[in-house]
């Protein structure tokens, strides 16, 4: 099964090698993707830091097509909010809905996906 990997994993990985060895297991095993909401929260800061190499790296990865059904994040929201789970923003819900729209599994940092895993029947990679 696929992995994608959330924005909280890549710059906890760039900035400290922490999950290093998840991470570096997921890229071997060729199981990682991404998609252009997670590269649009990475690539500006790499591009401040000029970390060419980054880039070039991460536009590498197998990329998820986002197709938005806005109707199904407004359910979301809905459930999560039903559930006492407030403060989950829209990417997150995007990024929930592009990994079950793949059938692929989350790794995240973001305690957010834990507390929508039950009521969103997401997949989380077990950290």
């Amino acid at each position: 099964m696929s992995v994608l990997v959330d924005t909280s994993v890549w710059v906890e990985y760039f900035r400290s090698g922490n999950n290093f060895d998840k991470l570096d297991f997921l890229i071997d095993e060729n199981l990682v993707v991404i998609n252009d909401l997670i590269l649009a929260e990475l690539i500006p800061f790499l591009k401040v830091r000029n970390q060419r190499k980054l880039i070039t790296l991460l536009n590498k990865i197998n990329r998820l097509e986002i197709m938005v059904d806005w109707q199904q994040l407004i359910d979301y929201q809905y459930k999560c909010l039903k559930k006492g789970i407030n403060g989950v923003g829209i990417p997150d819900l995007i990024i929930a809905q592009n990994a079950q729209q793949n059938h692929c599994s989350i790794y995240s940092l973001d305690n957010h996906f834990n507390l929508m895993q039950d009521v969103l029947t997401i997949i989380l990679f077990e950290r």
